[in-house]
């Protein structure tokens, strides 16, 4: 039987230091794009936090948030149409997204995104967030917007040019002495899955992997692999969390896995894509900045579903938010 264009995808997993300046990490990801399609790549795969980050300032990232229509999430989507590659990531977005026009970002609220060669399309807006929360410090140079209310860690579907889809992350990172709800306010909405040529491809942030409903949600819409975009932050057993978590997601959805994390003294890095049955196909370490790629090949899935047939063998009734 001949193999068709959808049977296999090639994606690129990229783990890097996100910078101080904005404009540093947009160069870094245009030569890691650059680098990914002539490799053939159709996804690059990126960490969280993508606009600025400092190591020693749990709040920088937040600070330094723009709005979706700013110059960094323009200079992404300037990437991605002279690239020719559909990437994905989050960055820190200030205002109400929901002010956002609906033909520049799309929602897709547990609908499907079509993510093709020569198709887009946009699903409806994300609901408000429910509050915001109080000021709160931080060191570092004057942010985009100014301090005092939260703001979105939004995952960016980025093809063609065009904002494709878009996720407020879920669950925030509240645990281990840290307090992501000081500074960033939670999304209130399912993860979206994106069709890339005929592959469904649904998404999560970093935290969001620790909860196995948000991947079980994406599984019983249909996706065919996961992408955690993540700063997965060093600690006691942290990296030994990472390697598990990202696995069971994998092995108990049946699904292929590509998780990056930011890489710094902070960060794990430790960058990774994983087979339906929790096999690690490509890895990166924990030092520094590198790129992973594998392909894909839906032969590998759909045998893994045959064998392990736990999305049909379930009992439970599909997650729900609460």
């Amino acid at each position: 039987m001949a193999t068709s264009a959808t049977d296999r995808l090639k994606v690129t997993v990229a783990q890097f230091t996100v910078a101080c300046e904005p404009e540093r990490n947009l160069e870094i990801i245009d030569d890691l794009a650059a680098k990914a399609a002539a490799q053939g790549a159709r996804l690059l795969v990126l960490p969280e936090g993508l606009i600025a980050r400092d190591g020693d300032d749990d709040a920088f990232a937040a600070a330094h948030a723009q709005p979706l229509d700013g110059p960094f999430v323009q200079g992404l989507r300037r990437i991605s149409a002279n690239r020719g590659i559909t990437l994905m990531g989050t960055v820190h977005i200030a205002g109400d997204p929901d002010d956002a026009d609906p033909d520049e970002v799309g929602n897709v609220s547990g609908n499907t995104v079509v993510v093709s060669e020569n198709h887009m399309a946009n699903g409806p807006a994300p609901e408000k967030p429910e509050k915001e929360r109080a000021e709160t410090g931080s060191a570092g140079q004057e942010p985009a917007v100014g301090r005092g209310s939260r703001v979105s860690n939004m995952f960016l579907v980025i093809r063609d040019g065009g904002i494709a889809a878009s996720y407020r992350k879920l669950h925030l990172y509240d645990a281990f002495s840290a307090w992501e709800s000081d500074v960033v306010r939670p999304g209130n909405e399912l993860p979206p899955i994106v069709d890339i040529d005929g592959w469904k491809i649904g998404v999560m942030t970093c935290y969001d992997v620790r909860f196995p409903e948000t991947a079980r949600s994406l599984a019983v819409r249909g996706a065919d692999a996961i992408v955690v975009s993540a700063a997965w932050v060093r600690g006691p057993a942290k990296e030994y969390h990472w390697a598990l978590m990202t696995a069971a997601r994998a092995v108990e959805n049946t699904c292929y896995v590509l998780a990056c994390s930011e890489v710094s003294k902070r960060n794990i890095g430790c960058s990774r894509i994983i087979g339906p049955l929790g096999e690690v196909i490509a890895r990166a370490g924990n030092s520094s900045a590198e790129m992973i790629t594998a392909t894909l090949d839906r032969t590998v899935l759909v045998e893994a579903r045959r064998s392990l047939p736990v999305l049909e063998n379930r009992r439970f009734a599909d997650p729900q938010l609460r």
